[in-house]
Order: structure tokens, then C-alpha cells, then sequence
């Protein structure tokens, strides 16, 4: 049975994971844009990293939103022990997918040197690559790396964005 102080760091510890993972995967660009005065009169331009940005903040948020979920499941005293086990078993899966997210991430920065956003959602990755040019060969490669990673098979889509 998990106490509360366990708890509590479980729940601190991923809450600043997540932070972690998303001041990390900031350029500096948008932290410029972020701490500078903006004019209405500029216009805006969006690059391929900006939509790289957008999807990991939406993720983010969708994670953070589980995990609340989840965290509330577990502080609830009216819930059962078997729903207290599920929602800590859901909490773990949610951070072994988001690090295989990142290490994925890695990969594919490393090797193929493009800013991209990974999806894990059971066995289907999906890949977008911050790149205008729609390379098949390269996202052949990409699946191959991303396959080579685990021992069952995988349904990996690549998308150029």
C-alpha cells in the first residue's frame, strides 16, 4: 500500500520532470519571445520548431491533466484499494512512456539532427519531424531506428511538418 509521503514525491517528482522536460525542450528563441515586450503591429512568423513547441506543450498539458487525475484517484479515501493500484500502475505507465518519448526524441535529434515530437500511445508512435522537406528515405530510416528500440512491433508513422 503506498503512504502518503511516497505519494507526495511520486507526485513532486514527476510534476518537476515535466517542467524539466519542458523548459529543456525550449529554444531559446521562444524563451526570448516569452520574457521580451511584444507589439501588436509585428507580424508573425511560424517555423517549424514553433509547431514542434505547440505539440509538446499540448502533451504536456494532457499528461499533466492525467496525472492530476490519477493523483486524485490516489489521495481519494472514499476509493478502493484496486482503484488506488490502478490509478499508481496508469501513473507509472504515463512516466515509462514519456521517457521512452524522450529517449526517442534523443534518438532522432542525435542521429538525424531534426527537432521532432514523439507520441506513445500503446503500440502506435507517431513521429513529427520539424522539417519542410518530406523525405521518404529519411523516414524509413527513422522507423528502422525507432523499431531496432523494441522487441514487439511497433505501428510508427512519420510526419513532416
Amino acid at each position: 500500500m503506498i503512504n502518503k509521503q511516497n505519494l507526495w514525491f511520486v507526485t513532486l517528482f514527476s510534476l518537476i520532470l515535466i517542467l524539466g522536460i519542458y523548459y529543456v525542450s525550449m529554444g531559446d528563441e521562444t524563451i526570448s519571445v516569452l520574457s521580451s515586450d511584444n507589439d501588436v503591429s509585428e507580424t508573425v512568423e511560424v517555423t517549424e520548431s514553433d509547431v514542434i513547441v505547440a505539440l509538446q506543450v499540448e502533451d504536456d498539458e494532457e499528461v499533466l491533466k492525467q496525472m492530476n487525475e490519477y493523483q486524485n484517484i490516489l489521495l481519494d479515501e472514499a476509493a478502493t484499494i484496486e482503484e488506488k493500484n490502478d490509478a499508481y500502475n496508469a501513473l507509472q505507465a504515463l512516466s515509462n512512456s514519456q521517457s521512452e518519448c524522450e529517449k526517442i526524441e534523443k534518438l532522432i535529434s542525435d542521429e538525424y539532427k531534426y527537432d521532432n515530437f514523439v507520441k506513445i500511445e500503446g503500440d502506435t508512435i507517431s513521429i513529427v519531424i520539424a522539417s519542410s522537406d518530406h523525405n521518404k528515405e529519411i523516414a524509413n530510416k527513422i522507423i528502422r531506428s525507432v523499431q531496432e528500440l523494441y522487441d514487439t512491433r511497433k505501428y510508427i508513422t512519420v510526419k513532416f511538418e
